[in-house]
């Protein structure tokens, strides 16, 4: 009977998390996607399906949000580089200039 005690402290616990998620997300875990398909499984091997579909897709999605990041961060040192460059010498970086003043592109 010495498991009641720690078996108690650990439903505070869980009851607790359970609270804080619907606070935060503003559903009941009960009530998530994800816990409705796992109620449906009725083996373990479709409870390891549904997991690795899942794990499957948040991988796709972190893939995306990696080449989001990139695309932003190019965008944002190109942007701080035309406010900070004067015209001229951004088309310097792609064109040179002859002695004439005349521009030719590097191709």
């Amino acid at each position: 009977m010495g498991d009641q005690p720690e078996s108690a402290s650990f439903r505070v616990l869980f009851e607790s998390a359970l609270q804080a998620y619907e606070k935060t997300t503003g559903i009941s875990l009960a009530e998530h996607p994800l816990a409705i398909q796992l109620q449906s499984c009725h083996s373990i091997e479709s409870m390891t399906a549904l997991v690795q579909d899942q794990a499957s897709a948040f991988n796709e999605f972190r893939e995306k949000d990696r080449v989001t990041k990139s695309v932003k961060n190019t965008l944002s040192i190109l942007t701080k580089l035309s406010a900070t460059a004067s015209l001229g010498d951004a088309v310097g970086l792609v064109c040179r200039k002859s002695p004439d003043g005349v521009l030719h592109r590097h191709i």
